[in-house]
């Protein structure tokens, strides 16, 4: 059996939950191996949660809310992309692929982008493979023990 990687996407409520509503509504085609998750505002989106969806099994997470501009908390995605960009920088330095976390701007009326998106993403991760964290050397073992 070919592997199928598990993708965790975390979606806006106000925008990209509703496009994947709409996905499903028109019977576009979405992985089945998505699964997703509604927050209120992608500003709500603690990086700690993204790196417990890939301990917990995600080879992957697509973090998805409104356009810069069109928050409906007005600056919350604004947050979200500064948290992603910390948490990039972090994943990089953990010696992570980055390509295995994403933010994407999808509105409530981009249903076809969003399933676009998702398979999009399915398919990199199947080139990646099944996600393992990386192995640390004995001194970085050392150093984040004793500080």
């Amino acid at each position: 059996m070919a592997y199928e990687p598990k993708l965790l996407g975390i979606l806006c409520h106000w925008c990209s939950y509703s496009a994947s509503d709409a996905a499903g509504a028109a019977r576009l085609s979405v992985p089945a191996n998505l699964r997703t998750m509604r927050v209120m505002c992608t500003g709500r989106v603690d990086p700690t949660l993204v790196i417990q969806a890939l301990q917990r099994g995600a080879d992957g997470v697509l973090i998805c809310g409104c356009h810069l501009g069109d928050c409906h908390y007005n600056s919350g995605n604004q947050r979200a992309l500064g948290r992603f960009h910390l948490l990039s920088r972090l994943l990089a330095d953990l010696g992570l692929e980055p390509d295995r976390v994403r933010l994407e701007w999808v509105s409530a009326g981009e249903s076809e982008r969003y399933a676009e998106l998702a398979h999009h993403m399915t398919k990199r991760l199947r080139n990646l493979g099944p996600f393992q964290w990386p192995t640390l050397d004995t001194a970085t073992t050392e150093v984040i023990r004793n500080g």
